[in-house]
């Protein structure tokens, strides 16, 4: 996904946003949803990108560390999702 946020260590991006592109890696057992094709059965995808957009489009943050760090945190509150790889551009 794309979208604007204001991050980073320096006054200027502290004070306009940027672009920044964010991918999402979902790390789950689908074998529930596959064999019974349930959308119950399986993560809630759009909540992890409205989970990644809320963070991005939220708090300042300085270190795209902290930023990737956030995303993974938020997007982990899903319990059916067992881990996230989550991949922070400022473009």
């Amino acid at each position: 996904m794309r979208v604007d946020g204001v991050h980073g260590v320096l006054e200027e991006e502290q004070r306009r946003p940027q672009p920044f592109e964010v991918d999402l890696d979902l790390y789950l057992d689908t074998a529930p949803a596959a064999s019974d094709d349930d959308l119950a059965a399986t993560a809630d995808y759009g909540a992890a990108v409205d989970a990644a957009l809320a963070v991005i489009t939220g708090p300042p943050r300085a270190l795209l560390e902290s930023l990737a760090g956030a995303i993974a945190e938020r997007v982990l509150e899903d319990q059916r999702i067992d881990a996230v790889t989550v991949v922070v551009r400022k473009l």
